[in-house]
């Protein structure tokens, strides 16, 4: 008798570049995986990569095949990428069309995520389109109780925002009441919604705009941050709130703002939390000293790391 193969329940995905902190980076994310995600330790672990002719070094693609994942490459569009994130942002949108009938969440990782202990929370519940967490900093963010500034009133227009779906949230770190800004290095998503699409198509067809180059010369920042505020207008757009699960703090914690954390969630040590996020702490020759963890979790991470 024949039988037919259920899709994923959940596939996690990143992306990895041919230099050493890029490599670093999601080596210690897919070990991560495989040692402290429980139940989720065993699912598939998809890794893009673009076709250029710069290489990964043949020890991490040894390791990661030794680690059962897929690598797999995809085609960038250099016109494309002096632009901050679009790299990535062309490997999301690509990992969405594979992934449309071989599972039913993608969980979408930047490389430099950690997983500590079983992200149960990833498998968001049947009536909810996506699980997020709201981005660390105010930084371009749009205050709630202020009006709306002309950047995030081209976003909402660009992406065509009902008025009715802006709701309040709170920012991770520094604790302010803003807009919707939904953090773009972790989200869990139905591959058949087609948010990751819908946000690479949107905002590759609005950030070389001149009403976009306005703000991009006011403010660096607006540079860096598109992308993410391009995808929380897309978000806005697509679902309505009660489609949306914002996942605990205890998830996406931006271990590079520890000392700046002054939140009420803040964790004593790393151990308290499910995934972090990181800008290459171990490149201190210090951080064995400063990393707010255990000595098993420290001698995890340096067994797993190159100075």
């Amino acid at each position: 008798m024949g039988f037919s193969m259920k899709p994923q329940q959940l596939i996690f995905t990143t992306v990895i570049f041919p230099r050493k902190s890029s490599e670093t980076n999601t080596l210690l994310l897919v070990e991560s995986i495989r040692s402290f995600a429980g139940t989720l330790s065993e699912n598939p672990i998809w890794i893009f990569t673009p076709d250029s002719p710069q290489q990964l070094s043949t020890a991490t693609k040894n390791r990661l095949q030794a680690l059962d994942t897929k690598l797999i490459s995809f085609a960038l569009d250099e016109s494309k990428l002096p632009f901050f994130f679009a790299s990535e942002l062309q490997a999301i949108g690509f990992a969405e069309s594979m992934a449309k009938t071989d599972t039913e969440l993608l969980a979408w990782l930047d490389s430099n995520t950690l997983i500590l202990k079983e992200p149960k929370e990833f498998l968001i519940s049947d009536e909810k389109s996506l699980g997020f967490r709201p981005v660390h900093h105010t930084l371009v963010g749009s205050r709630f109780n202020e009006p709306l500034d002309p950047f995030w009133t081209q976003i909402y227009r660009s992406c065509q925002v009902p008025e009715d779906r802006v709701f309040p949230m709170e920012t991770h770190v520094d604790n302010t009441i803003i807009r919707p800004y939904f953090n773009a290095g972790l989200l869990i998503t139905r591959p058949t919604n087609h948010l990751f699409r819908t946000w690479h198509d949107t905002f590759f067809g609005i950030y070389h705009k001149a009403e976009y180059k306005e703000f991009y010369q006011q403010d660096e920042r607006y540079h860096i941050f598109a992308h993410q505020a391009v995808l929380s207008g897309v978000i806005l757009s697509l679902f309505p709130k009660a489609e949306l699960q914002e996942l605990p703090p205890t998830y996406n914690y931006p271990l590079h703002l520890f000392s700046e954390d002054v939140s009420k969630t803040r964790p004593a040590t790393l151990e308290e939390l499910v995934t972090i996020r990181h800008e290459g702490f171990y490149e201190d020759p210090e951080w064995l000293k400063q990393i707010p963890a255990k000595k098993a979790l420290k001698k995890w991470i340096s067994e797993r790391v190159t100075l």
